[in-house]
């Protein structure tokens, strides 16, 4: 494999938050944050991508985001690989993975 190949296949660790303004937007933003990574807390997302997968979800986000109202953070946690074991600590209520949807009524 090439340089560049493995560059465009190496998974990096992103943390995907979101503050979204309309609740039917703010569904479609779930499901597409979904797709593509693990949810953590109510608008927030841990997501393994490589470089081609981080730019699909992107413009998969883009198409459905109000720019001037709502807002998507990637916060870049480094590569998925050899970085040791995932620490999640908490302050205040204990961190529990969360296996259930998230439902916006």
């Amino acid at each position: 494999m090439s340089t560049r190949a493995s560059i465009l296949s190496a998974r990096h660790t992103y943390l995907v938050c979101y503050d979204i303004a309309n609740d039917k937007r703010l569904k479609k933003v779930f499901k597409v944050c979904k797709n593509h990574g693990t949810h953590l807390q109510f608008s927030v997302f841990e997501c393994d991508l490589t470089s081609r997968e981080l730019v699909q979800f992107q413009r998969e986000l883009k198409a459905i985001i109000k720019h001037d109202e709502d807002q998507v953070l990637f916060v870049g946690l480094g590569p998925a690989e050899g970085r040791g074991d995932r620490v999640i600590s908490a302050l205040g209520l204990p961190y529990t993975k969360i296996d259930a949807p998230c439902y916006v009524v």
